[in-house]
């Protein structure tokens, strides 16, 4: 049997495994709820997946592609409420709203671009778009890479959803391989990659939390 016999059965899992990641922003949503404050807390990968959601969803329907229809919708949706949460328990409002702005303007920009490019040219030059947008929001934690060598502490970086979008590129990437579209493989290959140095920095620097440092330094005292 060839991979094209098992188009749906990828599609599938790949679509719900992506749900999966989606929804592992529920816990970092937790984590705001129980501290009653988001500050600490990166918004760029809520706030991007709104916007990258939006822009795959509309390279989908290019495509005619149910699968990643489904998924970019509830992207969209889901995103859109870990956003309203990390907003309620923001401490500085003022800076959620300016960064939205500049969002919604971004998005916006890229829409009207695939509103009004040649349909023979939309598909692959949008493509690119979204394929570097993409890998810009998987690299987004690597910013902290130079605090998280210093302090040894990774903390700051969303476990849960780096643990997903591990899984996640991969099934996209065997997707991609299956349908041979170009844009699907590359921008999951590199994703793969990009996830699997991040979930090394967990084992390399464990996250602890800054009392457990006060402790260690008391006993170390003791």
């Amino acid at each position: 049997m060839t991979l094209e016999e098992y188009k749906e059965i990828v599609g599938l899992c790949a679509m719900y495994i992506t749900m999966l990641q989606m929804l592992a922003g529920t816990v970092i949503c937790k984590n705001i709820y129980q501290k009653s404050t988001s500050k600490g807390v990166d918004p760029i990968p809520f706030l991007g997946g709104i916007g990258l959601c939006i822009l795959m969803l509309r390279y989908a329907w290019m495509l005619g592609d149910p699968a990643m229809i489904n998924v970019n919708v509830f992207g969209v949706v889901t995103n859109a409420a870990y956003m309203t949460v990390y907003y309620y328990y923001a401490p500085n409002i003022k800076d959620v709203l300016n960064l939205i702005w500049k969002a919604t303007i971004f998005v916006t920009v890229f829409l009207v671009y695939a509103q009004i490019e040649h349909p023979s040219n939309v598909e692959f030059r949008f493509g690119i778009v979204v394929t570097a947008l993409l890998l810009l929001l998987i690299a987004a934690p690597l910013i902290h890479l130079r605090e998280i060598i210093k302090t040894k502490n990774t903390e700051i970086l969303p476990f849960p959803l780096i643990l997903m979008g591990t899984l996640v590129s991969f099934n996209w990437l065997l997707y991609g391989l299956i349908i041979d579209n170009v844009f699907i493989i590359f921008q999951n290959a590199v994703g793969f990659t990009l996830n699997v140095t991040q979930l090394s920095l967990f084992v390399i620097f464990p996250s602890k939390k800054p009392q457990d440092g006060l402790l260690s330094e008391q006993k170390k005292e003791d």
